[in-house]
């Protein structure tokens, strides 16, 4: 019997099911030892976003991950996974520290967008997206972004900028929700599951693009056998393009990553 495939809007709904695993659990689970480092040293501490220090093996990594709650004390907590301006300045202060003493950078992707709010856009929301994406472009060290739930807007692109992005085959990735765009393009929120189609948002889009390098397989529903599994393959490739990454030297790490976002859309001749 043919598997019934799965539409954009549904993966839409996958990506934001409150039960999906977030970026806490797969760090747990992928990596040795995290020790979670806090605040921008300039205005607080926002745990939308956790950065730290983690292992696999004897290799070092700096991560800097969306994190989203499951119930509502822990989504107030988090803010609901959408990040202020410190989150985006504690990123930037991770990957210098990672630039300085050489450690692979990656990071996981999984909110509907940076917070809107009218704090965060009086302590400089835009400028701090524009200043994370600009900071990660000039990195000299790997940089491997993940997309394993709903990667939306500016704040899903601030630490996207990666010499590889991944995407587990249910999520999402795109600059605005389907949502907004249908109520921007058309004036009429409803038409969501026309615009989801529309956007080219599933991994299998976005990879025939070329805007990710990989998809990682799953299941519609993850059980916690198979997450281990997805986990395990997450391991695997992360561990494979590092040691990839790592033969070049760091003007080529650079350049690796500027070449990938010119060939998205396969228009680097342009």
């Amino acid at each position: 019997m043919a598997t019934k495939k799965v539409s954009a809007w549904e993966k839409v709904e996958i990506a934001r099911n409150p039960k999906r695993k977030t970026s806490l659990d797969y760090i747990e689970e992928i990596f040795d030892d995290f020790i979670e480092l806090h605040g921008d040293r300039n205005f607080a501490d926002d745990k939308a976003i956790v950065c730290g220090l983690a292992k696999i093996g004897e290799e070092n990594f700096t991560i800097i991950a969306e994190q989203k709650g499951r119930t509502t004390k822990e989504n107030i907590e988090r803010n609901f996974g959408m990040p202020n301006p410190e989150s985006y300045r504690k990123a930037i202060r991770f990957m210098k520290q990672a630039e300085k003493f050489n450690r692979p950078v990656i990071t996981f992707i999984d909110t509907k967008g940076a917070y809107p709010g009218i704090g965060a856009e009086e302590r400089g929301q835009g400028e701090a997206i524009a200043s994370s994406m600009f900071e990660m472009a000039k990195l000299q060290v790997p940089v491997i972004s993940i997309v394993i739930g709903e990667g939306s807007s500016g704040g899903a692109l601030a630490i996207g900028v990666a010499n590889k992005v991944f995407m587990l085959e249910n999520a999402i990735y795109s600059i605005l929700s389907p949502e907004g765009y249908s109520a921007i393009l058309w004036k009429d929120s409803s038409r969501y599951k026309e615009a989801a189609e529309k956007m080219k948002l599933t991994a299998k889009d976005l990879y025939d693009l070329k805007v990710i390098d990989k998809i990682i397989k799953e299941p519609k529903e993850v059980d916690e056998e198979e997450f281990k599994k997805i986990a395990k393959n997450l391991k695997k490739e992360i561990n494979t393009s590092i040691t990839e990454l790592k033969k070049l030297s760091k003007e080529e790490i650079k350049e690796d990553r500027y070449l990938k976002f010119r060939n998205i859309g396969g228009f680097i001749n342009i």
